[in-house]
């Protein structure tokens, strides 16, 4: 008889089980532990069990726990940092107000200006009959600017305004910071809080008198007075962002209403250098560009010259009000995308200060924010700026395309605009060229009168054009080429040839041919368009030796009453482009500064579908 022997030795152990709740009848409390007291969370195996866990059980699942945690971790680090935000916010608030942080904490934050603020300003006079005088003071604190008050007027006397300028870092307890500055023959009113006066206003010469504050956060202020500069001119306006002309001249002796001396001042930040805008066709395929020729302003009002009409008794013609009321009318009227200046937006001879002279024509274009181009005449340089110093002026100024173009080309001002297709297109509709055509005859014996663009310059031009052919070749429209000059290219004086418009005076055209003219019809250009000759207005139709036609070259006409007019009361002018994408077409038109001020002198299209195109009165 078999017997199975049972080895409770290796008897396998119940597992344990975990009740939800304990039995009926036992207790919780005490040390009663007879009942199998559940875990606080249902254990998982996977992320999958344990959501069918946590969706069927009343108890939270292990990850669950992991969740709701990390919850609490984000919630607590967002209340702590919104906490520190309104701290840090506090200490700000106060520290502009009562100077709680020190000077190394103040230094970096964002509101803190790092440059020079001005803290004194004077003006100082000497004479030339006093070799004891001095104009100078002590140039390791104070900055001299180089304008005589008197612009070389003054026989014997000479003055000019100073102004004592630290970095705020330097600045000590006892130094003040310019937060105004007024120019008053009685002492400006102070405002006041109550019975307690703020930052009184200190005179100075000249009749300035300014308004320092002692407060060691009054440099950070967009008030604080930066830089100081010096202009001329009841009509003196200032383009640069920041900057702001005083409306009360320097009271001096000696000095005229037209010529007087006024103060520009800047506050707060200097502006980084403007960027270069972007011209681009509009959205109805459009593009107007603006040729402002010979505006020849003046360092003050001017005089007016061969006005139409003729001045009347008694009346003064003041040249630069009127020609600038001209130019704003027409700009509000044509709304053109693009202004061409093409040479002598100065008048050297009347001009002692040509900065005074350039910043009046930008100030109706800025103002507008209309982008804008510049090259030289003969009379830009005449003044006390030469073509680097007026380059480098108009290449700092808001919405300015000009450029000094390449340093080993001959000439200031060779260069290129791109106008792109309308929205974000990188393709090149429209390639304006500008050339230096420089000034007077080097060889004035051999070749009279002016000067002629170089071959240096004609490799540029034809090498610049090469280049960009490809890229043009990939527009999907048709691109134009066009070039923009001052002096005129001798085949501007071809006799038999078919133009358009007044032909009033002979074109005083280089007496050497440097046959620019061919490398513009190589290139493909469609036109060039000139100034110099005030009274000419003409464009003359150029044809190659098939007689195909090859080129428009255009006159504009004089815009400013400060130059030359006459011949037959000719009437100031302006002359317009439109140039459409789509059908690859330019018309051009003139409007007049008087008489038949609303039409559209000697109408005509000048190209289509991308090519030179001849009148329909050679048709």
């Amino acid at each position: 008889m078999n017997h199975q022997h049972t080895n409770t030795k290796h008897r396998e152990k119940p597992r344990p089980t975990f009740q939800e709740s304990p039995p009926s009848g036992s207790k919780r409390r005490g040390v009663d532990r007879s009942w199998s007291s559940p875990l606080p969370y249902t254990p998982c195996t996977s992320w999958a069990s344990c959501n069918r866990a946590s969706r069927f059980s009343s108890s939270p699942c292990q990850g669950d726990i992991y969740l709701i945690m990390a919850r609490r971790l984000v919630r607590a680090s967002v209340q702590l940092g919104l906490f520190a935000a309104f701290i840090l916010l506090v200490i700000v608030i106060l520290d502009n107000r009562f100077s709680v942080l020190p000077s190394s904490i103040h230094g970096h934050l964002p509101s803190h200006y790092s440059g020079y603020v001005i803290t004194d300003v004077t003006v100082t006079t000497c004479s030339s009959l006093n070799p004891f005088s001095s104009c100078k003071l002590d140039p390791e604190t104070w900055y001299r600017v180089d304008k005589d008050l008197y612009l070389r007027s003054g026989w014997t006397s000479s003055a000019y305004v100073q102004f004592r300028r630290k970095k705020e870092e330097e600045l000590g307890p006892d130094d003040k910071v310019v937060i105004d500055l007024k120019i008053s023959r009685l002492t400006p009113p102070s405002e006041s809080v109550g019975k307690t006066e703020i930052e009184a206003w200190e005179p100075r010469p000249g009749a300035i008198w300014l308004k320092r504050s002692s407060s060691r956060h009054a440099s950070d202020s967009e008030n604080a007075v930066t830089y100081i500069d010096v202009l001329y001119g009841a009509d003196a306006v200032d383009p640069r962002p920041n900057w702001e002309v005083k409306d009360t001249p320097i009271l001096l002796d000696s000095r005229t209403e037209e010529l007087e001396t006024r103060l520009s001042i800047r506050r707060g930040h200097p502006q980084a250098k403007p960027k270069k805008p972007v011209p681009r066709i509009n959205e109805n395929g459009k593009f107007k560009v603006m040729q402002l020729a010979d505006l020849h302003m003046s360092t003050g009002l001017g005089h007016c010259r061969d006005p139409v009409p003729a001045e009347v008794a008694g009346q003064k013609c003041e040249a630069d009000p009127r020609t600038l009321e001209f130019v704003e009318r027409l700009l509000d009227e044509e709304k053109p995308d693009m202004v061409v200046f093409s040479g002598d937006q100065v008048n050297g001879e009347t001009a002692p200060d040509a900065q005074s002279a350039l910043y009046k024509s930008v100030k109706l274009l800025v103002d507008r924010k209309i982008p804008y181009a510049a090259i030289f005449g003969n009379h830009d340089d005449e003044g006390d700026l030469n073509r680097e110093q007026l380059m480098t002026i108009y290449e700092d100024l808001p919405y300015s395309l000009a450029a000094a173009g390449p340093e080993d080309i001959d000439g200031v001002g060779n260069y290129v605009v791109e106008v792109l297709d309308w929205g974000k297109s990188t393709h090149s509709a429209l390639t304006l060229y500008f050339l230096d055509t420089h000034s007077y005859s080097p060889d004035e014996r051999q070749f009279r009168g002016y000067d002629w663009i170089k071959p240096s310059q004609t490799r540029w031009f034809k090498n610049t054009a090469q280049s960009l052919r490809r890229k043009h070749l990939e527009y999907n429209h048709i691109h134009m080429n066009v070039a923009f000059i001052h002096i005129p290219l001798p085949e501007y004086r071809a006799q038999g040839k078919y133009f358009k418009g007044a032909w009033m005076e002979p074109p005083t055209a280089p007496g050497f041919n440097s046959r620019f003219k061919d490398a513009l019809e190589e290139e493909g250009v469609l036109f060039v368009s000139c100034g110099h000759d005030h009274v000419n207005d003409y464009c003359m139709l150029d044809e190659d030796e098939n007689s195909k036609p090859s080129l428009w070259m255009c006159y504009s006409g004089g815009v400013g009453l400060g130059g030359y007019g006459g011949y037959d009361d000719f009437v100031r002018r302006v002359r317009f482009f439109d140039f459409d994408r789509g059908p690859g077409r330019v018309s051009t038109y003139k409007r007049l500064e008087s008489g038949q001020t609303e039409a559209k002198i000697d109408e005509m299209m000048i190209v289509d579908g991308g090519a030179v195109r001849a009148p329909d009165e050679t048709s």
